[in-house]
């Protein structure tokens, strides 16, 4: 799955999706922040997914918010 991230048939963002689902943070942020250096349109969800709830609680994950606009 790592090789085919960055083409079109499977984003960084839902690699982060998955790696959030087997609750490894540390990879889910890894990959928001590749998803986040490829302009993903798919972080315009990163607000509102719940596959993250339990990764909202770690600084890296409001610096990317604050990145991304969604956060002041």
């Amino acid at each position: 799955m790592k090789a085919e991230a960055g083409k079109k048939s499977l984003p960084t963002y839902s690699i982060a999706r998955l790696y959030a689902r087997l609750g490894d943070n540390n990879q889910a942020l890894e990959w928001l922040q590749k998803a986040y250096d490829k302009h993903s349109d798919y972080l315009v969800l990163l607000k509102v997914d719940p596959m993250f709830d339990e990764t909202r609680s770690d600084p890296r994950f409001a610096e990317l918010m604050r990145k991304i606009g969604f956060a002041p």
